[in-house]
């Protein structure tokens, strides 16, 4: 975390919470409407090998759900509800991060904070991964996401999606972490940023998103990210 980068991260972070805290506010108060408390997820989430942060998003499962931990995969799908994909979809489930950017736990490009529990099992990986300080986003995010999410739709229990997500998630997205950090730049953070931000409008035109479910559509629906 070079002194300009955190300077444009605080810049961009404290214009984005300025402008989007009405559309937030809104959000946390359809969610406590229609999905009840809590709206906000707390996760601890590791900064560096050895530290560890709370992560803040918008909740986007049924309370109790997360109980067998780990991430996400077809396991979980019937705990979420249409307003909570769309969240996931849109990614405004993580505005919250906004706060982790300002105080410095996270940067607004950067590899996705991993659990402990992978950093524990996978030291090699994430000593070299976490040089970097943690984003939003990143070009792991933006070019393999959305394969992520087609591998882990047609997993159906925790240990499956766990097993997946080890052996096919963890290896791919460290190398695209590791070519972001080789040729990281300004002008690469302002690019990935931009990219993030159309995102949500180019879901908006591709339809509504669907459930992370393991039926056929999600077998049959999956891309290779790009290199």
């Amino acid at each position: 975390m070079t002194p300009t980068k955190r300077a444009l991260d605080l810049t961009i972070a404290i214009l984005l919470a300025l402008l989007l805290w009405p559309v937030l506010v809104l959000v946390m108060l359809v969610m406590l409407v229609r999905e009840g408390r809590p709206v906000l997820y707390i996760s601890e989430r590791m900064r560096t090998p050895e530290q560890a942060f709370r992560l803040f998003k918008l909740r986007t499962m049924r309370p109790g759900a997360d109980r067998s931990g780990g991430v996400t995969g077809g396991d979980k799908a019937a705990a979420m509800s249409r307003l909570h994909m769309l969240l996931r979809a849109s990614r405004a489930d993580e505005l919250p991060q906004l706060w982790n950017v300002i105080r410095g736990d996270m940067s607004l490009v950067g590899p996705r904070p991993p659990l402990r529990a992978y950093v524990e099992a996978y030291p090699e990986i994430y000593a070299q991964v976490l040089q970097s300080r943690p984003g939003i986003t990143g070009l792991a995010t933006l070019r393999f996401h959305a394969h992520e999410e087609r591998l882990l739709a047609d997993c159906l229990t925790p240990d499956e999606t766990d097993a997946v997500y080890r052996r096919r998630c963890i290896p791919r997205k460290a190398r695209l972490d590791l070519i972001y950090q080789r040729r990281r730049t300004l002008c690469l953070d302002l690019r990935l940023i931009a990219e993030t931000g159309l995102k949500p409008l180019r879901l908006a035109r591709a339809g509504q998103p669907r459930a992370p479910t393991g039926t056929s559509s999600a077998r049959t629906g999956g891309i290779q990210p790009r290199r």
